[in-house]
């Protein structure tokens, strides 16, 4: 009888092992230490090659944005934001005025109210900001 007592405490043992996880420290552990996120220039600013890995030509007067590397326009529209290759008919947008902006986002409309902000329509022809495109 002790035998079998023995032999299922065993095999019961060996049956919880894989549940029971185990540790084993030696000496002090270093705490655990997290760097803070590098500094930069926020999302929809100009980031002059900081961490940009998109290149917009944003144009104010119209609200939209215009990525060369991909061919793409983001416009709104309908009461939501759009991607196409080419813009409505009922859209306008005047080439030679537009503001240049670098950011880490694929979609800069998220970022659209602090563009708009910084650069609100009308003000690219006062200050003499527009960039001629090539």
């Amino acid at each position: 009888m002790r035998r079998i007592l023995y032999a299922s405490m065993f095999l019961a043992a060996i049956a919880i092992s894989p549940l029971v996880g185990c540790t084993l420290s030696v000496g002090n552990q270093p705490d655990v230490v997290y760097a803070p996120a590098e500094p930069g220039p926020p999302p929809w600013a100009p980031a002059h090659g900081y961490r940009a890995k998109h290149h917009y030509d944003y144009y104010p007067d119209s609200d939209v944005y215009f990525d060369p590397g991909r061919s793409l326009y983001f416009y709104f529209s309908g009461g939501g934001w759009h991607t196409a290759v080419t813009l409505p008919r009922e859209i306008r947008i005047n080439v030679g005025e537009h503001v240049g902006l670098d950011m880490d986002d694929d979609r800069p409309y998220r970022y659209h109210s602090d563009v708009k902000k910084k650069y609100p329509p009308g003000q690219l022809k006062k200050k003499g900001k527009g960039k001629k495109r090539d």
